[in-house]
């Protein structure tokens, strides 16, 4: 079954053809990170107004990559939720004319589970049951998956997700946006003496970065004119704060629930000091995608539309989107 899919929940326009689940014939991913840059953050009407200009060529240039057309496509997947409601309704939009016009079944997916989905485009297959940490600008959830489509929302965040401490993380440190990659560069090879807190919440799986994110406010302020190598070992501290407390308190739950592997998602789990961590420290098998597979991509959309359109979920014209989309129970 060859699905294409396409993503635009934030400021990504992605366009994929996936067959059967799992073999990607084309991925293709049109950046707004140095339009946004300037701003210091995502504009939402900036971000859908790129979407119209850019989704057409972005879905054209995944049919070349992949030597197809539209005719060879068995199936539509897009991303209905969560994100920034003008982008996804750009991505409906288009997702729902062009299968009415080539006459082909849709799905509107759910942009989470999709991140989790990124799983099974690796070599290695996921065994379930498994636990699921979803790591992003805008989520930090942890979810048992029990089965296909049978999710469990055991924790998330009470204030700020992991990647918007990143982004307000670096903001404070002077590090250019997106913050976690730029914190994530600034900290390569380097150690530091610096300890920032870490809010354990230890009666339930729920996270907690505000309190990380003052206290480096308040580490910058007390320093008043840092010079570039502190700054490297503030940020080296914020990171280590943040990786420790999703990742142990990730392997505990996964322990405690005995589930067969642990699946990172999301943008913040293509971080490398949270990817090395959770393999060096974790007696459960961790997957975890490839960096391109973790940002926001619809190779993840069309991984998850197939399992979806196997168990006959299949929308109609009447496909909206969900800005405030959750997943599991």
């Amino acid at each position: 079954m060859r699905i294409l899919a396409i993503e635009t929940s934030c400021d990504e326009t992605a366009a994929s053809i996936v067959e059967d689940g799992c073999i990607i014939h084309s991925n293709i991913i049109a950046s707004q990170v140095e339009i946004h840059a300037r701003y210091g953050g995502i504009v939402p009407e900036v971000a859908s107004r790129q979407h119209m200009l850019t989704i057409v060529p972005v879905m054209e240039q995944a049919l070349k990559e992949a030597k197809m057309s539209l005719s060879e496509m068995d199936a539509l997947a897009v991303t209905k939720g969560p994100g920034l409601a003008g982008s996804l309704i750009v991505g409906v939009n288009f997702a729902k004319a062009l299968a009415m016009t080539n006459h082909l079944p849709l799905v509107g997916i759910n942009h989470l589970e999709g991140h989790i989905y990124a799983n099974w485009l690796s070599t290695s297959k996921p065994e379930l049951p498994c636990l699921c940490l979803v790591v992003s600008g805008g989520h930090s959830d942890m979810i048992l998956m029990d089965d296909h489509g049978k999710f469990r929302k055991l924790g998330n965040t009470r204030d700020d997700a992991a990647g918007e401490a990143f982004d307000k993380g670096a903001r404070i440190l002077g590090l250019p946006y997106p913050g976690g990659p730029s914190i994530q560069k600034a900290t390569q090879g380097i150690s530091t003496s610096l300890t920032l807190p870490r809010a354990w919440l230890k009666e339930n799986d729920d996270f907690s970065f505000s309190g990380v994110k003052t206290a480096l406010l308040h580490l910058v302020e007390g320093k008043g004119s840092p010079d570039p190598a502190w700054i490297k070992e503030a940020a080296a501290a914020f990171q280590d704060a943040i990786v420790d407390v999703l990742v142990i308190k990730t392997i505990q739950a996964a322990l405690r629930l005995q589930v067969k592997q642990i699946l990172l998602a999301g943008g913040v789990a293509a971080n490398s000091a949270l990817r090395n961590r959770f393999l060096a420290d974790s007696t459960i098998p961790v997957l975890i995608p490839p960096p391109v597979l973790c940002t926001d991509n619809a190779a993840m959309i069309a991984s998850c539309a197939y399992y979806h359109l196997m168990s006959g979920d299949i929308n109609g014209d009447n496909l909206d989107v969900i800005p405030g989309l959750a997943l599991g129970t």
